[in-house]
């Protein structure tokens, strides 16, 4: 008789060992389980501690993870669109002559203009860009796909006033930084040379929405549905949409473009006639 080969049991270390058991009173005012009192915790026993088996057969089925119950019970907030004024605003509250200013009015207007992820755009370097061409160049997009973006004139203008204020400031002379050994900065890099942080442009256009009196929810995907938002609005096809998001299908397009569905159908109400009483 052979023996029935067992998999040896790994000890997992769970991510949240302690977990939460809620009981309610019952009828008279007692609890279910006097034993285990109100709102006791409980260690995980995979963890190598308290074992659970204290909490009755008909209760242990109500040990939950209170950090999983606050997961589903968050409010995902769909991204706001801005108008082209708020926008102009947004980018008025950056300084217009100081090198960060102009960095940072370079910024938008790359994600308002092409619609890149905040990482597309923290990640350029200067051989990225064609401004004469009017495109730039995504290596390391979503995925790791590669494409090419359009960029119109306008933003191209103020990209190009950044790109010289960069090279005025010499950034790091050494030419080796801790981030980037060979020497290469970022098109979008702090003044000593180092690269922008997508934290750091969160809390940037917060602070400048609230500096131009937007109320609002700005940051980088905003601006990015607002870019998908405009092109529609426009009449541009679908398909050339979704090339410049560097979506794989048209379907996620299309759930970019349900911020202008609302809007349709109030003006398609609205247009209407009814010669009732």
């Amino acid at each position: 008789m052979t023996k029935e080969k067992t998999r040896p049991w790994r000890r997992v270390r769970p991510r949240v060992p302690w977990l939460r058991v809620w009981l309610p009173p019952s009828i008279d005012g007692a609890n279910d389980v006097p034993s285990t009192g109100k709102g006791k915790l409980y260690r995980d026993p995979r963890s190598g501690g308290v074992d659970a088996g204290n909490v009755p057969p008909t209760h242990r089925r109500r040990l939950v993870n209170p950090k999983r119950r606050l997961v589903r019970l968050r409010r995902r907030l769909p991204p706001e669109v801005l108008t082209d004024a708020e926008v102009c605003a947004l980018m008025g509250a950056c300084g217009r002559y100081v090198p960060t200013g102009l960095r940072n009015r370079a910024l938008i207007a790359l994600l308002y203009r092409t619609g890149l992820r905040i990482n597309e755009a923290l990640s350029l370097y200067p051989k990225d860009l064609d401004l004469e061409g009017g495109s730039v160049r995504v290596l390391n997009g979503k995925g790791g796909k590669s494409r090419t973006v359009g960029l119109d004139p306008g933003a191209t203008t103020i990209i190009e006033r950044w790109l010289e204020a960069r090279a005025r400031l010499n950034l790091d002379p050494t030419g080796r930084s801790h981030v980037n050994p060979s020497g290469r900065q970022p098109v979008f890099c702090t003044l000593r040379g180092q690269p922008m942080s997508d934290a750091y442009v969160r809390r940037l256009l917060k602070r400048l929405a609230a500096r131009a009196g937007i109320d609002k929810r700005v940051h980088a995907h905003g601006l990015r549905h607002t870019h998908a938002a405009q092109l529609r609005a426009e009449g541009v096809d679908i398909a050339i949409i979704s090339r410049q998001l560097g979506h794989a299908s048209i379907t996620t397009t299309a759930r970019y473009l349900d911020h202008l569905a609302p809007r349709a159908v109030i003006e398609a109400m609205r247009n209407r006639t009814w010669s009732g009483a």
